[in-house]
């Protein structure tokens, strides 16, 4: 049997500890990879800092990590999909309350993933560059395609125009960038926001049209953007997102949905190793504004619902996105690996200084350790 190590989160807010880890064998549905790449999203740190406040299911010690690419070590007795050696993609959700395991984290050696939530790769698509697509691309899809959030048209490698068009707020980044090509590969028309640095690049995602989220005119901008458009509602991504996406829903003539992939405050602010009376604050201004808000909406008949980024795996989106478009997808190269990894180091103990890093933002890139 092979060993394993693990970065370790020790207890609440302690830092990440590279030690020994068991190797958990598949159960039927599954499969281990070897990792080759681990990428960090915010949701990483936030648990770190914060998670006792907002999972507290998980028990530690326990191994944080969504995004990982690697080889097939092993395969469960129900899985046909795989086999031993194949390059994979997976999202490992050890961290969603039905699976609450360490064995499911990606932030070690070996991983336990679900088959219905990896991919195979291609042998031109590198390891790193697959492992920034995992949390992003399935938070993008519930938000998109699930029947509770935006029902959308599902993806086709050729894909036809249906008139329709979709705001995707936050359009560079992690999430941003796959939904788009999502859309995109939909049949939707894609309106998207970005800082104007990012202009040219989610263009190129497939994005038609841009705006400056910055400027102070934004809102009136998109606004007079879907005039006579068929409107298929907006997916608000990053802090205090919502907001200015609700006032463009409220006027633009169509679905009037916002799918809402980030808190309404954002956790950033709070200094490393924050004692409760710095959190409880902050938790309390989420709760408060996210209430608040959602009376707003439904004053203004628009409804809203927040993404949880792992729920397609109980659902047939899981399906659709892992299974049946994604590999050929990225055989076919029509959706990329976005965005660019940039890989700050190898080995497990790159991943605590990546955190750090992530904390302090990162724009248009996924902060990725290689293994």
């Amino acid at each position: 049997m092979p060993t394993n190590a693990a970065a370790w989160l020790g207890a609440k807010q302690a830092k990440l500890e590279i030690k020994p880890a068991p190797y958990t064998p598949p159960r039927e549905n599954e499969i281990v990879i070897r990792n080759h790449a681990v990428a960090i999203n915010p949701i990483d740190w936030i648990l770190q800092d914060v998670g006792s406040f907002i999972f507290p299911w998980i028990k530690y010690p326990f191994i944080l990590g969504s995004d990982c690419a690697g080889e097939v070590a092993e395969v469960g007795l129900k899985v046909t999909r795989f086999k031993v050696g194949d390059r994979v993609l997976g999202h490992a959700i050890g961290t969603d309350k039905k699976r609450n395991r360490a064995a499911e984290g990606a932030f070690q050696e070996y991983t336990v993933l679900l088959a219905g939530m990896s991919s195979p790769i291609p042998t031109n698509l590198p390891y790193e560059s697959a492992a920034v697509l995992p949390l992003g691309l399935s938070t993008a899809a519930c938000g998109l395609f699930q029947k509770d959030h935006l029902a959308l048209e599902y993806p086709s490698l050729t894909p036809k125009p249906n008139g329709k068009t979709v705001l995707i707020w936050g359009g560079s980044t992690s999430v941003g960038s796959n939904a788009i090509q999502l859309a995109v590969a939909a049949g939707y028309e894609v309106i998207t926001t970005a800082s104007p640095t990012n202009f040219e690049y989610v263009t190129r995602l497939g994005a038609a049209q841009v705006f400056d989220y910055h400027s102070k005119t934004v809102v009136q901008a998109v606004t007079q953007a879907l005039e006579g458009k068929n409107f298929a509602g907006a997916l608000a991504i990053g802090a205090g997102s919502a907001e200015p996406c609700a006032d463009i829903v409220s006027a633009a003539k169509g679905v009037k949905f916002i799918s809402t992939a980030s808190t309404s405050v954002s956790f950033g602010s709070l200094p490393p190793r924050a004692g409760t009376g710095a959190i409880l604050p902050v938790l309390l201004r989420i709760v408060g504004s996210t209430i608040a808000f959602t009376i707003k909406l439904k004053m203004r008949h628009i409804g809203t619902k927040a993404i949880f980024g792992t729920t397609l795996a109980d659902n047939e989106v899981g399906s659709l996105i892992y299974n049946n478009y994604l590999p050929q997808a990225l055989a076919a190269g029509s959706f990329v690996a976005a965005p660019e990894p940039q890989i700050i180091g190898k080995g497990l103990e790159q991943i605590q200084p990546g955190l750090e890093l992530q904390k302090k933002g990162v724009s248009a890139r996924k902060l990725v350790v290689s293994l």
